[in-house]
């Protein structure tokens, strides 16, 4: 990593540029590190559309936020056909997609489309979007991943291998599939950089990790709920804080493509952002070449 791009120690919310102008899209915008960051990008002035899966939690959120400068439109990731419809119709060009929505360590089921759930939701509905619209993003993609990552192991994953992960075939841990839905969001983002390279897509593709959030992923966990709430008590930030990564990935300015950013702190649990690295499994590029080729076959979304 150069040393010409850093981040300023202690950056935070205050540090954000005015956004006058700029046009941000956030996936699950309605709680969590997505309405935080949505709160602070329309505060600099941005105009900001989030996506919710109820309509009652998308109008309220836009009203608690800044009914002049944030939008909510309809989309669940885990449907294919609803992320089609929200493309067909988001026909506006945006500066940065943040690819915010996820969830975590649920019970075994199926998304709409047949998919494991936490792979369809957290990754292929991301990848389906992104690239429906891809010719509309002028400058960023930002993703935001997991520490957990970390802890997937695939080790050299087939293509087969791959395909039958996502449709939930074979043995299932909700911690270990997590686990590799984020790591798939770092593989998706390092190869997108690759391609947008070769192809002159002209867009940034960057990463994020929150740390240790408080947020309701953490607190809809069903796993270990008690062992949770103490831990988040002892270790963990507010949403606030860990939005700040997010935010600075989507704002700050001269990152370099791939770059990862995560807080400094002990563990990078919590803190400010910094760049990072990701675990060296995430820059495989056999592995992201593979995981891109699947993904277009299941969501028969092809980018060109």
């Amino acid at each position: 990593m150069s040393s010409i791009t850093t981040i300023p120690r202690g950056w935070d919310a205050s540090n954000i540029p005015d956004l006058t102008g700029k046009k941000f899209l956030i996936t699950g915008g309605t709680s969590g590190i997505g309405k935080e960051t949505a709160r602070e990008l329309a505060r600099a002035g941005a105009h900001v559309i989030i996506t919710a899966r109820s309509a009652a939690k998308g109008a309220a959120t836009v009203a608690e936020i800044a009914k002049d400068r944030v939008d909510f439109k309809l989309l669940d990731l885990a449907d294919l056909s609803s992320v089609r419809n929200f493309a067909k119709e988001f026909t506006s060009p945006i500066d940065v997609l943040i690819l915010n929505a996820g969830v975590m360590a649920t019970p075994f089921s199926l998304t709409k489309d047949k998919f494991e759930m936490q792979i369809g939701t957290n990754h292929l509905g991301h990848f389906a979007l992104t690239g429906l619209l891809q010719k509309q993003i002028k400058e960023r993609v930002v993703a935001v991943s997991s520490q957990m990552h970390r802890t997937a192991r695939i080790g050299n994953y087939s293509i087969d291998e791959m395909r039958d992960k996502a449709k939930g075939i074979g043995a299932y841990n909700p911690w270990s599939t997590y686990a590799f839905s984020k790591l798939a969001n770092l593989l998706f983002i390092h190869e997108l950089e690759r391609r947008q390279m070769r192809n002159n897509w002209n867009l940034e593709a960057v990463a994020v990790h929150p740390g240790y959030a408080d947020t309701n992923l953490v607190a809809g966990a069903t796993v270990q709920d008690r062992a949770g709430a103490l831990a988040n008590a002892i270790f963990a930030q507010s949403a606030e804080r860990g939005a700040l990564p997010t935010l600075c990935a989507a704002t700050y300015p001269g990152l370099y493509g791939a770059s990862y950013i995560g807080p400094d702190g002990f563990l990078e649990m919590r803190g400010f952002p910094k760049l990072t690295r990701a675990a060296a499994i995430a820059y495989d590029q056999r592995l992201a070449k593979d995981l891109w080729s699947v993904s277009e076959e299941l969501t028969g979304v092809v980018w060109g």
